[in-house]
């Protein structure tokens, strides 16, 4: 099969690609490299069968180009990290809803190839009810609060898909990521295990925002790969919103405290900042719990991951 992965210099996109590879596909990837790295695919940059395109999801053309001679579409290319939302705020939103629009378009023109949506477990909101199952409602904050337009955006996204494949028959399959971690992902967006552990290694004090209770499921990148290739390989997944995460669940007071002991040494303090402190530019609300129920993923594919939060943390360090 020849795939286009967008994003695909990423962190989740750059694990993507090199599983295709390994299987025997070819990948064309299409990335404007606003936060994904070229480092990221210096294992398979000389595979023959990967094409590395610069551009962006929003450019027309550039998609069309890249999508040609394509038989399936792995949309990941996205603006993410709290840190870029709240920074980045009109590009943040354009970025996420017209780029996938136009990826839809597109999948839709070049014969109705399959493709897969990116989005995220922050479409459940401040939803109380655990552990999130696909069907559940969305409970977002006010718009005032810049946080939850990553949340709106995504939800269009979803949106878009399923218009596409109700109304024009694309065969489309949507995946909520729940916390995804592991190798190559960056501090820099304030994605919390890379900022712990680098802060541990370099003998700074790991800062905890909030009271630290507020509690998360993480899963290895690898294992949200195989949650994507199980779904592209599986027509009954299409039209169908699925979850993809780690049912173990841990505060971030915890996850700090098992870092810590990971790295060894002379462990750094643990330290906690007021969201205030954390996100001096505002429009910022955490959600206490985010518990995703994976069981259709699991009756759809038979997928189930394959490394706990230990085997994670260590590998990360």
């Amino acid at each position: 099969m020849r795939y286009l992965v967008t994003g695909g210099s990423g962190f989740i996109g750059s694990h993507v690609v090199e599983a295709l590879l390994a299987r025997g596909d070819t990948v064309t990837v299409l990335d404007d490299f606003s936060t994904g790295q070229t480092a990221n695919l210096q294992s398979v940059v000389e595979n023959p069968r990967l094409v590395r395109v610069s551009g962006s999801v929003g450019d027309e053309l550039a998609v069309d180009e890249a999508m040609a001679g394509c038989d399936r579409v792995i949309h990941l290319a996205a603006a993410v990290g709290v840190t870029r939302i709240l920074e980045r705020k009109v590009a943040s939103i354009t970025t996420n809803v017209r780029g996938t629009e136009v990826i839809l378009r597109a999948a839709w023109a070049h014969g109705r190839l399959p493709v897969f949506i990116a989005s995220s477990s922050e479409v459940y909101g401040k939803l109380d009810r655990f552990p999130f199952r696909e069907s559940d409602d969305s409970v977002l904050g006010a718009t005032s609060l810049h946080r939850w337009s990553y949340a709106c955006a995504k939800a269009m996204d979803e949106y878009l898909a399923l218009a596409y494949h109700a109304e024009r028959g694309l065969p489309a399959v949507i995946a909520r990521f729940f916390n995804t971690t592991g190798p190559r992902q960056s501090a820099a967006y304030g994605m919390v295990l890379p900022r712990f552990v680098a802060a541990a290694q370099q003998g700074r004090a790991i800062e905890v925002y909030g009271d630290g209770q507020q509690s998360r499921c993480f899963l290895h990148v690898k294992d949200a790969v195989a949650g994507i290739l199980a779904l592209m390989d599986c027509p009954a997944a299409v039209g169908q919103v699925v979850n993809i995460g780690s049912s173990e669940e841990t505060t971030i007071l915890a996850l700090a405290e098992r870092v810590r002991t990971a790295v060894g040494g002379n462990p750094p303090a643990v330290v906690f900042r007021s969201y205030t402190e954390a996100y001096p530019q505002g429009g910022f609300e955490d959600m206490r719990r985010r518990v995703p129920d994976t069981t259709k993923l699991r009756e759809l594919t038979g997928w189930a991951p394959s490394r706990d939060l230990a085997a994670i943390i260590a590998e990360m360090i």
